[in-house]
């Protein structure tokens, strides 16, 4: 859009106003004075002709022509300059005589038809206007009057109008409108030459004013650019009038004062670089001075993880002797005081080693280095060994521990079980220890719940001291307690909780509580886990129970609600009592109606001060009937032999469990009946042909007789290349695939099996040694079906073949499955050589367990020496392969110590971790080498007797 300039602006605000003001009264003036020049032609015109048509009444009566003609004319001439001609026509419109003859009478007489005019009337004809007069005769009223005098005031109007007298004729003249023309002409002339006079005057003022206001403005406007330029030297010259100098001076001031400020600002500027110059100098030395605080630092942690390390082996090995021995020493006969004060030896030890494995455990998970795994576990076993081992410091201060578990929640569960036990140790084992007196309540409820995952939570309930809000602000932080009161009356490092809320976060839940002074508090945790569609532990073989009659007494409202969702469960019929008061009016009435009951619970929170008392409960319950239960808060053998002897069928400890209570009311039957063990397996074997492909050959050897018990065929290779070569020649229902091997690695290999021909949908099972952190979605990514870890879990392979093969075959072949004693194994890593491992591992095969423990133990020095020198030329690379490689041996080997911290190492080295930050876990690793091998002698011997 084109912008208006000055100029433009001072044009349109001058020249155009005035033109259009003076064109404008130009043609006001003119048209006014030409209706004014009309109207006095007008007037001019009839004071002409209506005093004639006067004065020829008498004559046009009397036909006196010349008496007529003798007026007309000297009136024609007298007015000559504007009349053309005169004609006076009679009452029928005949011309009667006219003034002049060169006239056109014609066009001065009306039109036939047309009435004769009553008043002057003027017409329009080109040049000329033709007015017309009528003669009218002014005698008729007297002539009325004189003839009709008698008549009323209404006839007399009558007569009157209808006597109305016609005109007697009338006068046309013609005027000549040239002179009229000419006038008006003349005035628009005059008028609008004054107009244009006047926008001419105005043009030239403007003109004028242009050059004295819009010339000063450019410059100053060019002046201002110059400015904006950088050029501040520039400036507005000459002398201007009014405010457009008072508009100079101020763009001259500002442009000095541009020209000031710019010096100034490059002084500062110059000045600030001399600043900056002398910062970066001070920056460089500090730089200097945080490299040298870095690698200070970095030391210090790199003698703080060897302290650690060390301080771990040189701490465990005296405390596994001290431990060890104090609990042989303790199976000897001793004096009380002896045995006291071996136990109080014992417990010290056992709190030191929790301690440093507190402070151990906080440190992994401080570096991020602790990694959850995912194995099959039952979810009640777990809890009930963890409450098992709790429930005896329960039962010391005498405080009621119970647990309720829905039914309807999932048993068989994958994940990290030792790490889910160590936080609900924590959690129980503190509420027990902060509460003097009342109980201790365990939920088990399930937030989330699908086909797949189901995210549980843990409720732990207390009846103990409780905190206050300012403690509940730190309960969280690291190495703090309440107060100091607490550490020194309950002991602890304060690092349980910490632990505990970060395990919590690595397993995709959270942890958190309520607490009220003196009131008590709730503590909770929520973990996620994966459902294993296939169960670990068989179902409770309970069917002789259902409808059968049971007395139960429980004070205790969290433990009887616990056992009756059990009782019930198995569709008994339960008739609970809360108090003793209750128990004696059913006892009382059962006598009266001679009702018996199939079984009786007693459950009992003074055992050890109310023997009495439970002895007569019973001889009052015996009547009843003869199968009675009790369920006390004490582990004291001697005290069950002795209820027992009074006639109770079984003593149980609380808290009571499914799998005890069920133990209990069938005394007959076997607890190991009711689980599968690690034999062999029975039923018959999936018809299919299984791959295994792995390069060291102690795990080739164990995988295939692992699978040979579940499936018809397994054809093992020891490299990616030689897979592929069979699975053109070969079609294989499943591959297990290792990821590091020589010639070509698992995750190449799968790329490659994957396009072969009737291969692309066969499920291929990552297995490996590393068990890194997100190295489970790296290998989905890859297009692996699933993820193991060495050492391989029969149930986890066994759940590997469920959920690729067949689920029929698998549950009705009543497969090996695992059973508590397996799930601690993860914890059991103190140990050099654990022979009965080695076998487990092996599928209890002690031929192929010798071998593959034998060729680990050949191999170890070459192993140790080639590490040694792969350390020492910095050569990660082949360091990597050299530990992955004994990790793979150690799975399968008995060896868990060393398993562990090679497992350990391979993760830290494909973490990126360097030499020297690991300086500590390889001084641990040779010393586990060293270890294992001064134990090779004593276990050759354990061997020996074992195959004996």
């Amino acid at each position: 859009m084109h912008k208006i300039s000055l100029k433009d602006w001072v044009i349109i605000l001058t020249i155009l106003p005035t033109t259009l003001i003076s064109f404008g009264l130009a043609s006001y003036f003119s048209y006014s004075r030409s209706v004014e020049l009309n109207d006095i032609l007008e007037q001019r015109a009839k004071s002409i002709i209506e005093p004639i048509a006067i004065a020829s009444k008498g004559p046009l009566l009397n036909k006196n022509r010349d008496k007529l003609r003798q007026l007309i004319g000297f009136t024609h001439r007298s007015q000559s300059n504007i009349v053309n001609s005169i004609v006076i026509f009679t009452e029928d419109n005949q011309v009667f005589v006219a003034s002049a003859y060169r006239g056109d009478t014609h066009l001065m007489r009306l039109n036939a038809g047309v009435k004769l005019p009553s008043h002057t009337s003027m017409q329009n004809i080109d040049d000329y206007i033709i007015f017309r007069t009528p003669i009218i005769d002014e005698n008729y009223n007297f002539l009325v009057n004189k003839n009709f005098p008698s008549k009323t005031s209404s006839q007399f109007n009558a007569i009157q109008n209808s006597a109305r007298p016609s005109p007697v004729g009338y006068i046309a003249m013609q005027i000549d409108k040239s002179q009229l023309n000419f006038q008006q002409q003349s005035q628009f002339i005059v008028a609008f030459a004054f107009a244009l006079l006047g926008s001419l005057l105005s043009a030239i003022f403007a003109l004028r004013l242009i050059k004295k206001v819009t010339k000063p403005i450019n410059s100053m406007v060019q002046a201002i650019e110059r400015i904006r330029e950088g050029k501040l030297e520039s400036r507005v010259s000459g002398q201007l009038i009014g405010e457009l100098n008072f508009l100079k001076n101020g763009i001259n001031a500002m442009a000095q004062s541009l020209d000031n400020y710019q010096n100034e600002m490059n002084a500062s500027i110059d000045q600030a670089t001399i600043d900056l110059r002398e910062s970066l100098e001070q920056f460089e030395i500090q730089n200097v001075e945080l490299s040298i605080a870095k690698r200070k630092a970095q030391d210090a942690n790199r003698v703080k993880s060897e302290f650690l390390a060390n301080m771990s082996h040189e701490l465990r090995t005296p405390l596994n002797g001290v431990i060890g021995f104090t609990r042989q020493v303790l199976k000897t006969p001793l004096t009380e005081n002896q045995r006291d004060y071996l136990q109080t030896i014992d417990r010290s030890a056992n709190n030191l080693l929790t301690i440093i494995n507190d402070i151990l455990d906080f440190s992994k998970l401080d570096a991020g280095k602790m990694i959850i795994e995912n194995i099959p576990f039952s979810l009640r076993d777990s809890l009930e060994e963890t409450l098992t081992l709790l429930a005896p410091s329960a039962h010391k201060k005498n405080i009621e521990l119970s647990i309720n578990i829905p039914q309807e929640i999932p048993d068989s569960l994958v994940g990290d079980t030792m790490r889910i036990k160590q936080i609900i140790t924590n959690l129980i084992s503190n509420a027990i220890k902060f509460t003097p007196q009342g109980s201790v309540n365990v939920d088990i409820v399930y937030e989330e719940d699908n086909q797949k995952n189901i995210k549980l939570k843990v409720i732990v309930n207390d009846t103990g001291i409780g905190m206050t809000s300012k403690q509940q602000r730190t309960i969280f932080d690291a190495f703090t307690q309440a107060d100091q009161s607490i550490t020194r009356l309950y002991g602890g490092t304060g690092l349980g909780l910490v632990i505990c809320q970060r395990l919590a976060q690595e397993m995709l839940g959270d942890i958190g509580f309520t607490s009220e002074k003196n009131q008590g508090s709730s503590f909770w945790f929520t973990f996620q886990c994966e459902v294993n569609a296939m169960p670990l532990i068989l179902e409770l073989d309970n069917q002789h129970l259902a409808n059968k009659t049971l007395l139960y007494y429980e004070e205790n409202d969290h433990s009887r609600e616990a056992t009756k969702n059990i009782l019930k469960h198995w569709q008994m019929n339960v008739t609970s009592v809360i108090n003793k008061h209750q128990l004696s009016q059913v006892i009382s009435h059962s006598k009266e109606t001679q009702r018996s009951f199939d079984y009786a619970l007693i459950g009992h929170n003074q055992a050890a001060t109310a023997l009495s008392d439970l002895k007569k409960t019973i001889t009052e319950l015996q009547p009843l009937t003869s199968n009675i239960h009790l369920a006390l808060n004490n582990h004291s053998p001697s005290l069950q032999e002795a209820l027992i002897a009074c006639g109770a069928i079984s003593c149980m400890s609380k808290p009571l469990t499914s799998r005890s209570l069920s133990k209990g009311l069938q005394p007959m039957i076997k607890a190991e009946s009711q689980k599968l063990t690690l034999a062999a397996p029975i039923g018959k074997i999936l018809p299919i042909k299984v791959l295994a492909v792995d390069d060291n050959e102690a795990n080739l050897k164990l995988i295939k007789a692992l699978l040979l018990e579940q499936v018809a065929e397994v054809v093992v290779t020891d490299n990616g290349m030689s897979a592929i070569e069979l699975c053109k020649s070969e079609t294989f229902a499943l591959i297990f695939m290792d990821i590091q091997m020589p010639i070509l690695d698992g995750i190449s290999a799968l790329k490659e099996i994957k396009i072969l021909p009737g291969h692309s949908n066969t499920p291929i099972i990552a297995v490996t040694a590393h068990a890194l952190s997100g190295e489970r979605e790296k290998m989905q990514q890859q297009g692996f079906n699933a993820y193991m870890t060495k050492p391989i879990d029969e149930a986890m392979l066994r759940h590997i073949i469920y959920e690729y093969c067949d689920f029929n075959h698998l549950v009705s072949s009543a497969a090996p499955l695992i059973t508590s004693s397996r799930l601690t194994e993860v914890e059991n890593f103190s140990k050099v050589i654990d022979w009965p491992l080695a076998l487990k591992r092996s599928a209890n095969k002690a031929d192929l367990a010798k071998e593959m423990f034998l060729g680990l133990i050949e191999s170890l020095p070459q192993i140790q020496q080639d590490i040694h020198q792969a350390i020492a030329a910095q050569d990660i690379a082949l360091l990597k392969r050299l530990v992955h490689k004994l990790n793979g041996a150690c799975c399968y080997t008995g060896a868990p110590s060393l398993a562990k911290i090679t497992a350990h190492l391979e993760t830290q080295l494909k973490m990126g971790l360097g030499l020297e930050e690991l300086e500590p876990e390889f001084l641990e690793f040779f010393d586990h080498i060293e270890q294992v091998l001064l134990a090779v002698p004593e276990a050759l011997k354990q061997m020996s007797v074992n195959s004996h």
